[in-house]
């Protein structure tokens, strides 16, 4: 016992000083600023900065200077992440000076000093130059990546393989093509493993890692079961007003765990009280994963799709939280009125006559045998909450929240390790992880690019026709494909977007594509993965979930929230 207990606080103590060294520890100072300070025999130098067509920068490229004489460069340096570039020159007369720029997928770019700069290098000055534009080519590595990408799209989109399966197919084939093809033809080359690694969101990974220990931790208490019985004891048998409890019960599980854990946890006990009421399960079912889906917009944490969003954007769990829990209500109350309306016959035929034999079975299946973990795992919830709002004044990372909630919870509880481990959904990690890659891919090769430069061209400076664009855009096609790929791909999109069009800085476009990837996947069985974990359920115990029938249902349920998704967010910005 001691041994583990010593386990536990290495375990700990290690955690604290990776957290600590990642988030208070002073980092070496940027490589630019290194070399911009210099020494006080330092020769003349000559920086710069790399941008593409839309003013991006542009990071990776080998820029090099060159004398007319000489074979070898007289100094070489590789652009920074914001595209800047810093060359020390060699001290002494240069008559002439050459710079070139190369990196794969834009076209070479070569520059001649002109005779003011040569005086003041050869005056030992350090000279800034203007922003170099450098053109995008459209090489053999653009088709191959775009092709991939369309290729996962349609497989995921048709089920034809598995997601993490597809995604990793993708990457086999971008990384197959580029180290293969690319020996063969330099157009064929797409990105490097190390350029492929900084296109990984390691905080989403961090985040969802943490959040998966905890919820299986929560789940062990009961909790649900718990909730489960005090809906139905509540409701008096009365299938409407039951349905709305669930919805409401879902919703709100949604937005504190994930969409995809809550469904996993209700889609049992709502067939079980769906049959004892003899009710359609599919009538309780299909509102519940409606609702799941709508209410974890409205937080950092409550669907893969705003984790991916927050941490590209920056946006934190306080700003969900204020910024669209007013609309996810509005959208919510519409969905129960929808709802009622749609399943008004079988809800009318259910009667409101309370079953004793199934309360009964609830309350027994509520039973909270673990009370001391629910309260311990409780306690370490509510922290974790707190400082999901309050950590950003910290410059706490939500991920870095997650993984010392984790860590907390299974010191507290003193729960196995190992066993912890396997509630991890390693298979869904190693999808985000190859999906961001294959994104990477068509951004490295400049698909986004045009993308997002068509988008500007038909919504030019104007913010409401951008915003209507991306909103309606992302919810019909989230219901085509499903919407944590497609999310990942529009990120940059609507980053360049909020960049360049007047008054975006409010961050509304990532607010809108929160609103219509999520309330879109509504729209069809494959839109989400909540609808297909449900579906899998429910077809197991008998009630297969068509992709006709969640279409008939979920179709216009998208098109009315997102109508006042929409709404809302014109109201708010």
């Amino acid at each position: 016992m001691m041994e583990k207990r010593n386990r536990y606080r290495f375990l700990w103590a290690l955690v604290l000083v990776l957290i600590l060294s990642l988030t208070v520890w002073p980092g070496r100072p940027p490589v630019g600023d290194a070399q911009a300070a210099g020494g006080p025999d330092s020769g003349p130098s000559l920086s710069g900065r790399l941008v593409d067509s839309q003013g991006e920068p542009v990071r990776g490229a080998r820029v090099t200077a060159w004398a007319d004489d000489e074979e070898e460069p007289l100094a070489e340096a590789e652009s920074q992440p914001d595209g800047g570039f810093i060359l020390d020159l060699p001290a002494g007369p240069l008559p002439r000076l050459t710079l070139r720029v190369e990196r794969p997928h834009f076209a070479p770019l070569e520059w001649r000093a002109p005779y003011r700069y040569l005086t003041a290098l050869n005056d030992g000055q350090a000279v800034r130059l203007p922003d170099f534009e450098m053109a995008r080519r459209i090489t053999s590595g653009f088709w191959v990546a775009t092709l991939t990408f369309v290729a996962i799209l349609s497989l995921i989109a048709l089920e034809k393989l598995p997601n993490t399966m597809a995604a990793l197919l993708g990457v086999a084939v971008v990384f197959g093509t580029s180290f293969v093809g690319g020996a063969i033809h330099p157009d064929l080359f797409i990105f490097d493993f190390e350029r492929a690694l900084e296109y990984v969101d390691f905080n989403v990974i961090f985040l969802v890692m943490g959040m998966m220990i905890v919820i299986g931790i929560i789940e062990e208490t009961g909790i649900f079961q718990w909730l489960a019985y005090q809906a139905y004891r509540l409701s008096r048998g009365r299938a409407w007003l039951l349905a709305i409890i669930l919805m409401g019960l879902t919703a709100l599980a949604s937005a504190l765990l994930d969409n995809v854990t809550t469904m996993l946890l209700m889609t049992p006990i709502t067939l079980q009280i769906g049959l004892a009421l003899g009710l359609d399960p599919l009538a309780l079912l299909l509102p519940e994963v409606l609702a799941s889906n709508i209410g974890g917009i409205s937080t950092l944490i409550g669907t893969p799709t705003n984790i991916l969003i927050g941490s590209y954007a920056r946006i934190t769990f306080n700003d969900f939280l204020t910024n669209l829990t007013p609309g996810v209500v509005l959208a919510l109350l519409a969905l129960a009125l929808y709802v009622l309306f749609v399943y008004r016959r079988e809800y009318r035929a259910a009667g409101e006559r309370l079953s004793a034999s199934l309360l009964a079975r609830l309350r027994e299946n509520a039973r909270i045998t673990k009370p001391v973990k629910l309260r311990k795992a409780g306690i370490v919830f509510i922290g974790m909450l707190f400082f999901f709002v309050v950590g950003e004044r910290f410059h706490l990372e939500p991920a870095v929240t997650a993984i010392l909630g984790a860590v907390s919870m299974l010191m507290w509880l003193g729960s196995d390790v190992e066993e912890m481990m396997k509630v991890v959904d390693w298979t869904t990690l190693m999808f985000f992880i190859a999906l961001f890659m294959v994104v990477g891919a068509i951004q490295e090769v400049g698909l986004i690019s045009l993308i997002a430069a068509g988008i500007k061209a038909v919504v030019g400076d104007n913010l409401t026709t951008a915003a209507l664009v991306l909103i309606w855009t992302s919810a019909l096609l989230s219901g085509v494909i499903a919407n944590i790929p497609f999310t990942a791909a529009m990120l940059p999109v609507a980053g360049f977007l909020t960049r360049s069009l007047p008054g975006a800085g409010s961050k509304i476009l990532f607010y809108g594509l929160s609103i219509g990837s999520a309330m879109g996947g509504n729209s069809s069985l494959i839109g989400a993965s909540a609808n297909m974990v449900t579906a899998g359920i429910a077809e197991r115990a008998g009630y297969p979930i068509t992709y006709r029938r969640f279409l008939q249902i979920g179709l216009p349920a998208t098109v009315l929230t997102v109508a006042v998704g929409t709404a809302w967010l014109f109201i708010r910005f």
